[in-house]
């Protein structure tokens, strides 16, 4: 799978302006860096690069999950890799949290971390391997490229409770996902490009099986969801009850970033409660229309780089603050 992108030319003056942006606004985001590791690891982003292309040439599938590990950490204290820890005695950590249960990949930024360790020692954050491979995920998966400002360490905390309180819910509504993503710096358009991150990926019955059984005292399935989809969906999933099946988010292109996830949310067939309400609010309704036409790719791509920037800003640690992990899954 060739690791490349025609438009990386034009997303790097898009970016670097948004970098300034962001700069200007957050005192820990301004002392991240294009480039942060220049003198002491020079060849990180290469090293991030050719593994995670390694890991998705065996497992293309993992894409969506690697850029999902970004999206929970950093809605959760920040993107400061706290979602990669590993529950203690004493503390129940973010990924043993209900929304978190299904997150995959764990050992696949630790196969990355190692080998940054072998070449450059304690020099290169959890956090920071994080946010490339969530890059590098997209790219392999035929999706945008966008400059990547490092220079993040790695929390030493890490709270069940706290993902359970401040990830965007699958049943979200607009007001709710609105919060929580002003609480971290975003604004509704970017949860109606980030939303096209859905493209990716899979997910549980458990997490859309109440849309298609005993919804509400009136509708038997939510009527919110084309009724032909979701017929399709309970030759799927059976019950409520069911764990383990899985549905593509974006059928027929969960393997590939395109724009597909737009055009089925427009049809009434997002799989999400949070995918089909963005057809109820004028701002991301327009968006999702638009960018369903087929006529903007280039628009979305250059959108999606811009508002995974910002996100990958949100409450990051820098300077001494943190630490680096030798190894992601445990504090040093």
């Amino acid at each position: 799978m060739a690791f490349k992108s025609c438009l990386v030319p034009l997303l790097l003056p898009v970016a670097m302006a948004l970098l300034l942006l962001a700069f200007g606004s957050s005192p820990a985001a301004a002392q991240l860096e294009v480039g942060y590791y220049s003198k002491t690891c020079p060849n990180v982003e290469a090293i991030v690069r050719n593994e995670t292309e390694k890991i998705l040439a065996a497992a293309p599938s993992l894409a969506g999950p690697l850029l999902r590990l970004h999206f929970h950490d950093c809605f959760v204290r920040g993107c400061d890799a706290s979602v990669l820890l590993d529950s203690t005695g004493g503390n129940t950590a973010e990924k043993d949290a209900k929304p978190n249960k299904s997150l995959r990949g764990f050992g696949s930024v630790e196969r990355v971390k190692a080998k940054l360790e072998a070449a450059c020692p304690n020099t290169v954050s959890c956090a920071d391997v994080l946010t490339l491979m969530a890059r590098d995920a997209v790219v392999l998966a035929k999706g945008p490229s966008w400059l990547v400002a490092l220079g993040r360490r790695d929390g030493r905390v890490s709270s069940a409770t706290e993902a359970a309180d401040h990830l965007p819910p699958a049943f979200g509504d607009v007001p709710l996902l609105t919060k929580i993503f002003a609480a971290n710096g975003l604004d509704v358009k970017d949860l109606a490009v980030l939303s096209g991150g859905h493209t990716l990926g899979t997910a549980h019955c458990g997490s859309y099986a109440r849309r298609l059984y005993n919804f509400s005292s009136v509708y038997s399935a939510d009527p919110s969801l084309d009724s032909e989809y979701a017929d399709r969906l309970r030759t799927r999933c059976k019950s409520v009850d069911d764990k383990a099946t899985l549905s593509e988010i974006d059928p027929g292109s969960y393997k590939t970033f395109d724009t597909s996830y737009y055009r089925h949310v427009a049809k009434r067939r997002g799989l999400f409660q949070s995918d089909a309400a963005l057809l109820t609010d004028a701002t991301t309704k327009e968006y999702v229309q638009r960018i369903a036409t087929g006529m903007f790719d280039d628009v979305f791509f250059k959108d999606f780089g811009v508002s995974m920037i910002k996100m990958g800003n949100v409450g990051v640690l820098t300077g001494a603050q943190g630490e680096i992990r030798k190894k992601c899954y445990i504090v040093n």
